[in-house]
């Protein structure tokens, strides 16, 4: 299992690196619809290590991913899957978990 740290540097990735990859249509729909503000750090940690590992999401979090939405959540899965630290990950495999 890894480390909170190897969990939160994979977050910051996440939110920043992945935004220099992002496709301009994901990075606008992120910020128009203020997706970035809309969850806490935990169940954004609880929630990337499920879909993209393994895991299960636990309720409180599925509650916030809830309120994240279908506006935010695709956009954040597909601005994820641009960044090259995640080039092995099938996209289809991915996508059908995030859902």
């Amino acid at each position: 299992m890894a480390s909170p740290n190897v969990y939160s540097v994979l977050v910051v990735l996440f939110l920043t690196c992945g935004a220099v990859m992002a496709t301009k249509e994901n990075d606008q729909i992120i910020k128009e619809n203020n997706c970035e503000t809309k969850m806490g750090l935990p169940c954004v940690l609880e929630d990337f290590t499920s879909i993209f590992n393994i895991g299960s999401i636990p309720n409180k979090c599925c509650g916030e991913l809830v309120v994240l939405g279908k506006v935010c959540h695709p956009p954040f899965v597909k601005r994820t899957l641009k960044n090259p630290l995640f080039k092995d990950l099938n996209p289809a495999t991915i996508i059908a978990k995030s859902i």
